[in-house]
């Protein structure tokens, strides 16, 4: 009788293997696409507000000396990335309001080279060259046009796939001489901080 009851019930079963195919197929772990992530031409733009101190000797931007104007200026720049670690980058900065009396105008030039902390954040330093003008330090009549080694040092955070803030300090000029000044032989100095936004096409 088992015999009998055990053929019966593997008979059931191979028929109904047979009538669903006889196949059973392995299922598929569900795996997530990956997202693209968006290209860029390289090219960025980026548009700034600065501050910055110019004046003879030392200067901060972060505080008031004998000898120096603070100025609040607006920046612009452009730039290429060739890669996540290196780019160049072109800035026009000029004066909009002065803490006593200046005009000034800045630019550079840069190398830029740069490390990815993590997918959002990037530190880079700035190195190049580039020149300043400028039209009175303190109250005092002054000229200066000249041009020189400049560099800089900050971070930037990636908001969205095309839009970053940054914040950088840039050392713009160290002792430069003026073109006129009641003592020729005083040198002067300029620094800046700047915090704006970029946008990669």
């Amino acid at each position: 009788m088992k015999k009998i009851l055990l053929s019966v019930v593997a008979m059931a079963t191979m028929s109904t293997l047979s009538f669903a195919g006889g196949d059973i197929d392995p299922v598929e772990p569900m795996v997530d696409t990956p997202v693209m992530a968006a290209s860029h031409s390289g090219l960025y733009l980026g548009l700034g507000l600065t501050a910055s101190s110019t004046g003879i000797g030392s200067v901060s931007v972060f505080s008031e000396n004998t000898g120096q104007d603070r100025t609040g200026d607006i920046t612009f720049q452009a730039g290429y990335e060739f890669n996540p670690y290196i780019a160049v980058e072109g800035r026009y900065s000029t004066s909009l309001f002065a803490e006593d009396f200046i005009e000034r105008d800045s630019w550079g030039i840069y190398l830029k080279p740069q490390y990815p902390v993590n997918d959002t954040m990037t530190v880079y330093a700035l190195l190049g060259y580039g020149g300043m003008t400028l039209d009175g330090i303190d109250g005092v009549r002054a000229s200066l046009d000249d041009n020189g080694f400049q560099w800089g040092l900050g971070a930037s955070y990636d908001v969205s796939d095309s839009v970053a803030v940054f914040i950088d300090y840039v050392s713009i000029a160290n002792d430069m001489s003026a073109d006129s000044f009641p003592d020729s032989s005083l040198d002067i100095s300029s620094q800046a901080v700047t915090l704006g936004v970029t946008y990669k096409f």
